[in-house]
């Protein structure tokens, strides 16, 4: 994951938007013809998403724009570490 990428696609694209985008991403991941490489980039473009609609919630929620995104990669460093 990577919070400029994040933030690129919270700001640019709305939460239908991006709902949408990850399903497409899901299943065009299921081709056969994909190479491992691929389907790898693949996720990390799913993965970016994810965490671009959770900083849109957090903003919804009342969060400032840069700390919802500041908190947002709080929580997934918290977890790697765990």
């Amino acid at each position: 994951m990577k919070l400029p990428v994040i933030r690129k696609i919270q700001q640019t694209c709305s939460v239908e938007e991006i709902e949408t985008a990850i399903r497409v991403l899901e299943n065009t991941s299921e081709a056969s013809s994909l190479k491992p490489e691929e389907v790898d980039v693949i996720g990390e473009l799913i993965s970016n998403m994810c965490g671009a609609l959770e900083v849109h919630r957090m903003i919804a929620d009342g969060m400032a724009e840069k700390d919802a995104a500041n908190a947002f990669m709080k929580k997934v460093l918290g977890s790697i570490d765990k």
